[in-house]
C-alpha cells in the first residue's frame, strides 16, 4: 500500500493527499465530517480541499450542498500524471541541449576547466550525491574510517543509483567495519549486489562516476571541507589506475551466511586452477581464445567464461590488464606449466 506521500511527485503534500484519500474512500463528507476523520481543525480541512479543487480532484457536490465529492482517481491523477510527464520531458529535452551545449565549448577545455575546486560541507554533499546520482555505468569509490562530509549511513544517492542498474565497486578501510552501523551499511552494499573489498588503509578517499569525473578530498587541515572535481584527463586516469591498484590487493566482503544473517565476511579470494593457467599461458602466447579452446579441448565459451572470471578475480578491466597481473602473480610459472 502507499505511504502517505505516495502522490507527492504530483505536486500533493500530505494534507492534501490525506484529504482526497479520505474523500476517496467516505465518497462525499462535508467540512466537519472530512476534518473528525482527519483528524485535523475545521479551517486547515477547507484549505486542504480547496487546494484538491484547484488540482481538479475534488468539487462541491451540486446534489447536496455543503459536502464535497472526490473526482474519480483515474480520471484525476491520471490527468496530473500526464501533465508531470510532459513536464519532465520538456526539462529532460532542456538537459539534453545543455548538455550537447556544453559538450561543444569543452572539445579542447582549458587545462584550468578540468579540475574544479569544491568548498565547504554542504557544496561537497551536494557535489557528491550528484556524482553518483548523474552516473550510468558504474560507481568506484575508496572510503576511509572517517567519512566527515557524508556519512555511509546517509548517502541515498547510492541506493537510488544502484536501484538504477549502476554498478558499485568500493574498497573500505578495515575500521570500517567497526564503526557504529558499518556492519549493517555494508551487508545493506551488499544485498544490492554492490561488490565490496577491505584493506588495512585506502590512500585518499576517492570516487569516481563512470570514468568521466572523479573527487578526492583536499587536505583535512583546511578551516572548511574542500574537494577536487576531476574531469576526463590524464589525472583522472591516474586516479582510476589508483583504485584499480588498491582493488587488485584487497580482499572480497559477502554477506554472512544463514547462521549469521546480517553480517559480513571477509574470504580470500579464490586463484586460479590447472585449467584457467594453461589458458592464460595459451593466452600470452598469442593464441585467440578459439585455438585456446581448441588446444585445451574446450568449448569457447568456457574459455571466455574463465578468462571473465579471471578478470573480475584480479578486478582487471582489460585482457592487457590481466597479462600483466599473470606475470606480477607469478601464475604463468605455477601448476602444470612449471
Amino acid at each position: 500500500m502507499l505511504g502517505a506521500t505516495g502522490l507527492a511527485a504530483l505536486g500533493l503534500d500530505e494534507a492534501h493527499e490525506s484529504a482526497y484519500r479520505t474523500l476517496v474512500s467516505a465518497g462525499a463528507a462535508d467540512v466537519p465530517d472530512l476534518a473528525r476523520r482527519l483528524a485535523r481543525a475545521e479551517p486547515d480541512t477547507e484549505r486542504a480541499l480547496r487546494g484538491l479543487e484547484r488540482h481538479g480532484l475534488a468539487a462541491r457536490s451540486s446534489a447536496r450542498p455543503g459536502r464535497w465529492v472526490a473526482a474519480p482517481p483515474g480520471v484525476a491523477l491520471g490527468a496530473l500524471l500526464a501533465q508531470r510527464r510532459h513536464e519532465l520531458d520538456r526539462a529532460e529535452l532542456t538537459a539534453t541541449l545543455l548538455a550537447e551545449e556544453y559538450r561543444a565549448q569543452a572539445t579542447e577545455p582549458a587545462a584550468h576547466d578540468l579540475v574544479e575546486v569544491v568548498t565547504g560541507a554542504a557544496a561537497v554533499a551536494q557535489r557528491f550525491l550528484q556524482l553518483q546520482l548523474g552516473a550510468s555505468d558504474e560507481v568506484r569509490a575508496l572510503v576511509t574510517g572517517s567519512p566527515e562530509v557524508v556519512p555511509a549511513a546517509d548517502n541515498a544517492a547510492e541506493e537510488q543509483a544502484a536501484g538504477r542498474g549502476v554498478r558499485y565497486r568500493v574498497v573500505v578501510e578495515r575500521p570500517v567495519l567497526h564503526q557504529p552501523g558499518g556492519i549493517a551499511g555494508l551487508s545493506a552494499a551488499l544485498g544490492r549486489d554492490e561488490r565490496v573489498r577491505v584493506v588495512d588503509t585506502v590512500p585518499t578517499k576517492l570516487v569516481i562516476a563512470d570514468r568521466t569525473l572523479a573527487m578526492v578530498p583536499l587536505t583535512s587541515r583546511a578551516p572548511e571541507p574542500a574537494a577536487l572535481v576531476v574531469h576526463a584527463s590524464g589525472l583522472l586516469e591516474s586516479l582510476s589506475g589508483l583504485f584499480e591498484s588498491v582493488w587488485r590487493d584487497a580482499l572480497p566482503l559477502r554477506l554472512g551466511g544463514p547462521g549469521a544473517p546480517g553480517t559480513v565476511v571477509e574470504e580470500e579470494p579464490d586463484g586460479p586452477d590447472g585449467t584457467d593457467l594453461e589458458i592464460l599461458s595459451l593466452l600470452l602466447a598469442g593464441l585467440t581464445d578459439a585455438s585456446v579452446a581448441k588446444q585445451l579441448g574446450l568449448g569457447l565459451r568456457t574459455v571466455q567464461r574463465r578468462v571473465k572470471r579471471l578478470m573480475e578475480l584480479t578486478g582487471v578491466t582489460t585482457r592487457l590488464q590481466l597479462g600483466w597481473h599473470t606475470y606480477e602473480k607469478g601464475w604463468v610459472a605455477r601448476g602444470p606449466l612449471e
